[in-house]
């Protein structure tokens, strides 16, 4: 007679390109109990076989962009509750389980992390200014008074997949916020530290990067929350 596996708390959705160096670090620092889903995005640096000798669950991920992972990472999640992190390093994933705690008690639907920089080389100063001038777009679009669109996020995970999010680039965080903020959801922001990443950005780390991050993102600002179907 065989029995299934437990379910877990809580998913933990880590998208990972070439994240060799970060991944001990970053698995090191699940909460006990949370199952960590590494996407694999095509790295050819051995990440998915080192994330499955440290215990990880490997999701492969074939089509490129920072989305796509985080999608096949919450597509493949089985528990109520699912969070998402970077796979740098540059974010202890042990923060989010405050962020766990006040979505189950009922208090917040999305609960995001604003990174504030604990040690020099935490983010370029140009990726830093996008997501201040980007906060202001969202504030005018949504009302909402956010500072970032971290990766550091908490929320049930039936209530993501109604959202029906599409943007599988960069645009994910940010239309996975405007859909909820449309939605009614209520949404809470907290502090965390923001450290120096293992390796090299896959995204915002050059200008180039950053400006078609900011691309990405205000092609999901334009939508209408009508187009998609989103309700108010």
């Amino acid at each position: 007679m065989t029995t299934s596996p437990p379910s877990p708390d809580v998913d933990l959705v880590l998208p990972c390109l070439d994240e060799a160096g970060a991944l001990p670090w970053v698995l090191a620092r699940v909460p006990r109990g949370w199952r960590a889903l590494v996407v694999d995005n095509g790295s050819t640096d051995g990440s998915a076989d080192i994330a499955r000798a440290l215990g990880a669950t490997v999701v492969h991920e074939p089509r490129r962009g920072f989305g796509a992972a985080c999608h096949a990472g919450l597509t493949a999640a089985t528990a109520d509750i699912v969070c998402f992190c970077d796979c740098d390093a540059s974010l202890d994933p042990a923060l989010l389980a405050p962020f766990v705690g006040e979505v189950r008690a009922g208090e917040a639907d999305l609960v995001l992390g604003r990174r504030r920089p604990a040690a020099p080389g935490a983010g370029p100063p140009h990726a830093r200014g996008g997501h201040i001038a980007l906060a202001r777009i969202l504030r005018r679009r949504t009302g909402l008074r956010l500072h970032d669109l971290g990766p550091l996020r908490a929320a049930r995970r039936q209530a993501l997949l109604a959202l029906d999010l599409t943007d599988r680039r960069s645009g994910y965080p940010l239309q996975m916020v405007v859909r909820a903020a449309d939605a009614g959801w209520r949404i809470a922001e907290h502090d965390v530290p923001y450290l120096p990443r293992t390796g090299s950005s896959k995204v915002t780390g050059t200008w180039r990067g950053t400006w078609q991050a900011m691309r990405d993102m205000r092609r999901v600002l334009a939508e209408s929350p009508t187009e998609e179907g989103v309700p108010r």
